[in-house]
């Protein structure tokens, strides 16, 4: 408790006293909450080891890197790589193929675990619903290489079962993994049966936490099951629709480097060649690590405006966003 002058006005403290005051308060609170720190730990760790550091060698962008001379050796190029990229013949056709891939995922996959999340949460018998949950979920734990294997054997022309299928019904073989429009549609289909069950898991938890009260208060109201979903459900787990909506955004150039390479080949490559597979056959294949370094400092810049811009937009409508 703060001593008091004769007239019961606690005393001016100059600012280093302030600042002695407050050290020894998070002193004492993180002696109190120091296993709540220990758990965080080996997280923090992680990120600062395996995110942060690292991060010093973005500097390479900008030089002629050579191994053998090192950071420090490697002569200086400034902008050389940057202008490369964007003048090369093919950044319009990776900007492109990554965009449309990303509106694909956006506009398709994004909205399907939350409407699997909405009718799951309206199973009433326990058993079916967790048998559907099981089912959906585990896809997500196979490898992409299993995955686009699997795809493999239903839809190549030699053999495959929907081929054979078309076949025998009359029809002629269609070319799935080498016609590049066919190429994007199994991309999004993968990635619906890989990801769609795991997705849901966020939402399920948020419409699990809504309050029964709000649907009780809906019923006297005489709304049906569809409007309490859209009137009590939806805005209830807006919150988190539009923080993953963010965070979704922010992947706008960064989808995953293994799926699309394995589903590339030589038939297919102006379709589906994106930024994360150019710069593994362009830069790293051909031993071009500042080249390869650039393209990849250019996805995390966008990356990170577009979650700014996002994050500002939907406060800028009321909702509270990422930070």
């Amino acid at each position: 408790m703060p001593i008091k002058d004769q007239h019961g006005v606690p005393p001016v403290l100059d600012k280093k006293t302030i600042k002695q005051q407050t050290r020894r308060k998070n002193i004492a609170s993180i002696g109190r909450n120091k296993y709540l720190y220990l758990m965080i730990l080996p997280g923090l760790l992680y990120f600062i080891i395996f995110k942060y550091i690292p991060m010093g060698g973005l500097i390479i962008a900008f030089q002629d890197y050579q191994p053998f001379l090192g950071i420090l050796g490697s002569p200086w190029a400034g902008f050389k790589h940057f202008i490369r990229l964007f003048t090369e013949p093919t950044f319009f056709m990776l900007l492109t193929n990554t965009l449309f891939l990303f509106a694909l995922n956006l506009f398709i996959f994004f909205p399907i675990p939350i409407i699997l999340a909405l009718m799951l949460n309206e199973v009433r018998v326990k058993m079916f619903k967790s048998t559907v949950q099981t089912v959906i979920y585990i896809p997500h734990f196979m490898s992409w290489v299993i995955i686009v294997s699997i795809s493999y054997v239903f839809l190549t022309v030699d053999g495959g079962v929907i081929n054979e299928l078309i076949a025998k019904a009359g029809g002629e073989k269609i070319n799935f993994l080498t016609d590049g429009a066919w190429t994007r549609g199994i991309y999004i289909l993968q990635i619906i049966w890989k990801e769609m069950g795991w997705s849901t898991i966020i939402y399920l938890a948020a419409v699990t936490a809504v309050d029964p009260q709000l649907y009780e208060a809906a019923k006297m109201d005489g709304a049906n099951r569809l409007r309490q979903i859209w009137h009590v459900t939806l805005p209830a787990i807006r919150p988190v629709i539009i923080i993953l909506l963010i965070l979704k955004i922010g992947q706008t150039l960064d989808l995953g480097f293994e799926h699309v390479y394995l589903l590339l080949n030589s038939l297919n490559r102006e379709a589906v060649e994106i930024f994360d597979t150019y710069v593994y056959t362009a830069g790293l294949k051909n031993g071009q690590l500042s080249y390869s370094t650039a393209v990849g400092l250019f996805k995390g810049l966008v990356g990170l405006v577009l979650v700014i811009g996002a994050n500002k937009l939907a406060k800028k409508f009321g909702e509270d966003g990422l930070y």
